[in-house]
């Protein structure tokens, strides 16, 4: 092997050990990337009953459900407390094992380059990785360099697209009353037929763009099962200049149906990825259509059962955008649609007869994953239900995710129907009328080597006179607790819509707090009130801090860092008759010098981002500026209001 042998790391980081336990990682590779590419990490979370070792069977069914074609098993990552390399030969042979049952066995897949990574829990020295070149290799080289991709997004975003496919599935399943185990082979012979029926030579897939600028958009391209080649490993597909051109499908790269330019400030996501849009389309009239249909009676020979099986499959995958798009159809969606649709049967077979779940496919991109991911939910099952919760709680272990944010629930799916090409934010996209996320891009704090915490996730900016309602010199803290429950609401802790300040009201009245004239009045609110409000609307503690003057509040700039770095919620600050939402602190613990980025609910213009940034109305607030001007007036009390994250799944 060559000296400078280099591994390259999309991910921000692997995976750190959960409860620093030992354990076994799967490392997440394409083969559409340079060799030796990290993209992400999963956790094995199935081991066989007598011993440590990975249950590859398990582990197959769940990551062929779970990772889009285009995403494959390129090593593994041992966790461990002995600093031993055979656990690491042992798991990188373990992972071509996988990798060859997530393969059906297609493929050559004994020549491939594998990696494997070692961390010792007891010294805690760096991660120790090597390459093994092929399955008869009886030494394991280490690895001499390891590059970490400076913006992971944009290299995965540019050099691939995403393909979707849907296919609608009814099975009529008709067996004899007194023998139902016939219905289990009825169903699974009816399965093979539709996989089958996937490759057959007079199958029509339609291939079309999802996002056009303009009407002038590529046409669709139609696709044969006689033209498709599913023989050729991916490894082996020539790629085609992303702008080739040509009537032969050979000759089409998957480039041809993607958006030549795009926004400078769009950014990088699967949400706003080039996706195309894979139709089947089944010819069940082989014959000329002159002839006259044929109906064919076979009559039961015993008492009979009808039943059907319905559900949708709804497959994603990521293809190279110079991967010719015949291949993208015949070596990830058909594969896909197979893959799923035997996800679906080993689903719905163990209570065919008895309840028949419905299924549906789902999309995510959960946050610190590169890549999206799919999930199959049963919906007789409520999300609040515990076999839900528990599916999602896996799910979170084997991805690395938070136990405290609910990531995977079905308000969080990838949203990929529309495009945000006119720079509107995403949530004017998504129906809401409101500024989203002014903080991003405002200039900086300046304070000198300070470390910033801010809000973790999205929220919606609220301020006096919007909607129409002028609650001008009264409606602060009312306004910041909208700008708080939007941000519940878009961390998809709770559906309800944002209250209105009548809304506000009648819940402090419901409960009690106020006396029935308070409902219409133009009285101020704070921080307690607020967090009666929180409880009864969404079930949200909250944390009540009370300064006796605004002198004492850049003494807590620490606390405020780690709620900000635990928590991550909008904080409401209260002083006098006025109140600010607080998005983030930047603190230099060794000068003590900080500032505190507040959003301000009394700016009464129209929403306009540069009018709001350049205005001052979201951005730092020095405890002292550079005129000597307190910011936290020293002779007002103030409190502050704490929201706490729910923990939940």
């Amino acid at each position: 092997m060559e000296e400078n042998t280099s591994v390259r790391v999309l991910c921000t980081k692997l995976l750190l050990p959960h409860k620093n336990e030992p354990g076994l990682q799967w490392l997440i590779g394409s083969p559409f990337f340079p060799p030796l590419t990290i993209i992400s990490t999963v956790r094995c979370i199935h081991t066989l009953s007598h011993s440590d070792a990975p249950d590859l069977l398990k582990e197959s069914e769940d990551l062929r459900a779970l990772l889009l074609k285009g995403f494959d098993v390129t090593g593994a990552f041992v966790i461990g407390k002995s600093d031993s390399e055979s656990k690491v030969r042992e798991a990188i042979d373990a992972a071509r094992r996988l990798r060859k049952l997530l393969s059906n066995g297609g493929g050559d897949l004994e020549n491939k380059e594998m990696i494997g990574a070692y961390v010792d829990l007891n010294s805690k020295t760096d991660i120790r990785l090597f390459v093994s070149k092929s399955a008869s290799s009886t030494s394991m080289e280490p690895v001499n360099s390891v590059v970490y991709e400076d913006k992971p997004e944009k290299f995965v975003w540019e050099t691939g697209c995403l393909l979707r496919c849907e296919v609608p599935i009814r099975f009529p399943v008709y067996f004899p009353v007194n023998n139902p185990i016939d219905a289990e082979k009825i169903y699974w012979r009816a399965t093979e037929a539709v996989a089958a029926k996937l490759k057959d030579p007079q199958v029509v897939y339609m291939v079309e763009t999802i996002r056009k600028t303009s009407a002038e958009g590529p046409k669709p391209l139609i696709l044969r099962g006689a033209e498709l080649d599913f023989h050729t490993d991916v490894s082996n597909i020539k790629l085609l200049g992303k702008d080739a051109q040509g009537s032969d499908p050979k000759c089409i790269p998957c480039a041809h149906f993607c958006l030549k330019s795009k926004p400078d400030l769009q950014k990088f996501s699967a949400e706003n990825a080039d996706t195309i849009q894979v139709s089947v389309l089944l010819n069940n009239s082989e014959k000329s259509l002159n002839i006259a249909p044929v109906a064919e009676y076979v009559p039961a020979l015993e008492e009979a059962r009808l039943l059907f099986v319905s559900f949708k499959l709804e497959v994603l995958c990521y293809a190279a955008k110079d991967i010719p798009v015949m291949y993208a159809v015949s070596k990830l969606i058909i594969p896909g649609l197979v893959d799923q649709l035997y996800s679906m049967k080993n689903l719905i077979l163990p209570n065919l007869l008895t309840e028949h779940p419905q299924l549906r496919p789902y999309h995510f991109n959960p946050p610190g994953v590169l890549h999206p991911i799919t999930v199959i939910y049963e919906l007789n099952y409520g999300e609040s239900e515990m076999k839900q919760v528990e599916i999602r709680k896996s799910l979170h272990l084997r991805l690395g995710l938070p136990f405290d944010r609910p990531l995977l629930r079905i308000a969080n799916v990838l949203d990929l129907s529309t495009t945000n090409f006119g720079g509107r934010s995403d949530s004017i996209r998504k129906g809401s009328t409101f500024l989203k996320d002014v903080h991003i891009g405002i200039p900086s704090s300046g304070v000198s080597g300070g470390s910033m915490s801010l809000v973790q996730g999205s929220y919606e900016y609220y301020h006096y006179l919007q909607d129409g309602f002028n609650d001008s010199g009264w409606g602060c803290a009312y306004r910041s607790l909208q700008t708080i429950i939007s941000w519940f609401r878009l961390q998809h802790y709770t559906s309800i819509d944002v209250p209105s300040h009548r809304e506000i009201q009648q819940s402090l009245v419901e409960i009690g707090d106020k006396d029935p004239s308070f409902i219409g009045s133009r009285e101020w609110i704070g921080a307690i009130e607020l967090s009666f409000v929180l409880d009864k609307l969404l079930g949200v503690s909250c944390k009540v801090k009370d300064f006796r003057s605004g002198a004492e509040i850049p003494e807590k700039c620490r606390e405020l860092a780690l709620h900000f770095e635990n928590q991550g919620t909008p904080i409401m600050i209260g002083g006098g008759v006025l109140a600010y939402t607080l998005l983030g602190v930047d603190y230099n613990e060794a000068s003590g010098d900080c500032a505190f980025l507040i959003l301000d609910p009394h700016y009464t213009g129209n929403d306009d981002l540069k009018k709001i940034v350049n205005g001052g109305w979201c951005g730092w607030k020095k405890a002292v500026d550079s005129k000597g001007k307190n910011f936290f007036l020293h002779d007002k009390f103030y409190n502050l209001l704490l929201p706490q994250r729910p923990n939940m799944v």
